[in-house]
């Protein structure tokens, strides 16, 4: 697909995924242990042998480029393939930072237009899926269109910020609405549609879009509009250009919110039919080399459950969880329907907590019981603590103890400390 050239957006400005994205965006988010969010869709494109990848960043983007440099950097891409990152900026021409993924790339267009390429692939670096990119493009040149989006038909994946509703059997978009929630099931599934009618779908937040029409687009005709979604789709219509839906029932899923991404890592871990499948080897997941030592069990007893590489795990019992890098959980601790993200670094130095001013170290003390929660990256749990929100509070924000709930899911802060003894 050397005619093709990816362009990945990742924002971070307005998210409900916060807290975990306080320190970092979406797409650097940890998941199933050893990946970042982002790995997942730069795989997809590897994957479709589609090797000119642009990713453009902007808030809390240094975990995220940093991530993205030393993965990408030397993957064997072949001469002409790059990942490369564009991070935000202002200039004595344009003053101000980025408004929105279309204006993120209106103002890198100078550089993304120099490569002659047909067609310009635009994705998000937060959505879960698998999918081959070469027939959405074939499908879109087939079609003869100007801009193609990819529209969900799994009826699993309904969420009602994302709704769009087509008039054309032939796929063509007319029209672009939100349906609400409450009328989501009076529409019938997208591409079962055998005439003129009303169709609800997903829009997946990809487009495949000529390269001179987006250059025109952004440029000339919309010089203003900042949003693809909500800007640009919807008045390419209007102005009468050939706007197609691609139909994709597969699999897919918008990290959007804190339940979302705990729902993506949970049942990933017990590999029910709903959750993705790092395992596949005819579609590898790439990512950063760890180069860290195979984890250590010490009678732990672990059922269904993902373990991340160089975790210390002495004799704990871990059930239908996510164990990221390099974790430490101790004697008698009980993981239970939870995430825990890992850590940066290992507590080596026996008085080095001492010396920070901190009581307890890094990892999961012993006789810790935690359930149902998302523990972020770094977070010192101290010995005896239990995270099993017995009050069944749905949206708790106790961020100055290090933890709020949301969703009624306990999310214990990057770095947080939880003392000995504590109960969430």
């Amino acid at each position: 697909m050397e005619s093709v050239l990816a362009i990945i957006l990742d924002d971070g400005s307005e998210t409900k995924l916060y807290p975990l994205t306080k320190r970092i965006s979406k797409g650097a988010i940890p998941i199933a242990a050893n990946y970042r969010l982002i790995d997942i869709v730069v795989s997809n494109c590897i994957n479709s042998n589609i090797i000119r990848i642009y990713a453009l960043t902007q808030f809390n983007s240094t975990s995220l480029n940093s991530h993205l440099s030393r993965a990408y950097s030397n993957i064997g891409l072949g001469k002409d393939g790059f990942v490369e990152i564009l991070t935000a900026y202002q200039s004595p021409e344009e003053q101000g930072w980025f408004k929105g993924n279309a204006d993120a790339v209106r103002r890198w267009l100078w550089v993304i237009k120099d490569h002659p390429v047909e067609e310009f692939l635009v994705l998000s670096s937060h959505h879960i899926y698998e999918m081959d990119y070469a027939k959405l493009i074939k499908g879109h040149r087939d079609s003869g269109a100007d801009i193609t989006v990819a529209v969900s038909c799994n009826r699993r994946n309904n969420n009602p910020s994302y709704d769009f509703l087509i008039q054309n059997h032939r796929n063509k978009f007319s029209e672009v609405k939100h349906a609400p929630d409450r009328d989501r099931d009076n529409y019938a599934a997208i591409g079962n549609s055998t005439k003129e009618e009303v169709c609800g779908g997903r829009s997946m937040g990809i487009y495949v879009i000529k390269r001179d029409i987006m250059i025109k687009l952004l440029e000339k005709l919309l010089p203003k509009a900042n949003d693809f979604r909500s800007e640009v789709i919807q008045r390419a219509i209007s102005m009468g250009m050939k706007v197609h839906a691609y139909m994709f029932d597969g699999q897919w899923e918008d990290v959007e919110t804190i339940e979302a991404f705990y729902r993506a890592n949970i049942e990933s871990a017990r590999r029910t039919s709903h959750g993705f499948n790092f395992h596949d080897r005819n579609s590898p997941i790439y990512t950063m080399p760890h180069c860290l030592p195979p984890t250590v069990l010490t009678n732990a007893l672990i059922r269904e459950s993902i373990i991340g590489d160089g975790c210390i795990l002495h004799r704990c019992e871990i059930t239908d969880s996510v164990i990221g890098m390099r974790t430490y959980i101790g004697e008698e601790a009980v993981i239970e329907d939870s995430v825990i993200m890992g850590s940066d670094y290992y507590q080596v130095q026996q008085n080095w907590t001492k010396l920070q001013g901190f009581n307890v170290p890094v990892g999961i003390g012993e006789q810790t019981h935690i359930r149902k929660a998302i523990v972020d990256k770094n977070a010192r749990i101290g010995r005896n603590v239990r995270i099993v929100n017995t009050d069944g509070v749905q949206e708790c924000n106790r961020e100055e103890h290090g933890y709020i709930i949301s969703g009624g899911i306990v999310v214990v802060l990057s770095n947080a400390v939880i003392p000995d003894g504590s109960i969430l």
